[in-house]
């Protein structure tokens, strides 16, 4: 089954859309699913219901950060190599979304809806796999 259509069955049974982007991959993070639903508890609609960051994107930078990252807790030194790859993921979903604001991809002020949660879900979950693991189409 595909990451995307796995996030979309943990959104619509419950979870926010970060921790069905971030959960879809435990397995590939190596990370326990329990572990990452609380990490990303907090992201859902928004950041926490602020309407900010939308909570897809925010969950498909983490996993780029966890992939990127070189741990290295005694001298930090992936951040240079990570934050590129940051941008890309911000700039491509934005292309792919027209905005990077839960608020502006719901059309809170203009209403002007931009894309449903199920399809920022979908697109976070594609973008992943295409451009942190380097799968296109699966």
């Amino acid at each position: 089954m595909k990451h995307e259509d796995i996030a979309v069955i943990k959104r619509n049974n419950g979870y926010n859309c970060a921790q069905a982007v971030l959960c879809a991959y435990a397995e590939e993070l190596g990370m326990d699913e329990k572990q990452l639903f609380a990490l990303s508890e907090g992201f859902g609609s928004g950041l926490g219901c602020t309407l900010g960051t939308c909570g897809a994107l925010n969950a498909a930078c983490m996993i780029q950060s966890v992939m990127s990252s070189t741990c290295h807790l005694d001298h930090p030194d992936s951040k240079a190599s990570t934050y590129p790859k940051i941008r890309n993921l911000l700039k491509t979903f934005e292309k792919n979304v027209g905005a990077l604001r839960c608020r502006d991809i719901k059309g809170i002020e203009t209403g002007n809806v931009l894309c449903e949660c199920e399809d920022c879900v979908r697109i976070a979950c594609r973008l992943v796999d295409e451009m942190v693991f380097d799968k296109k189409g699966e």
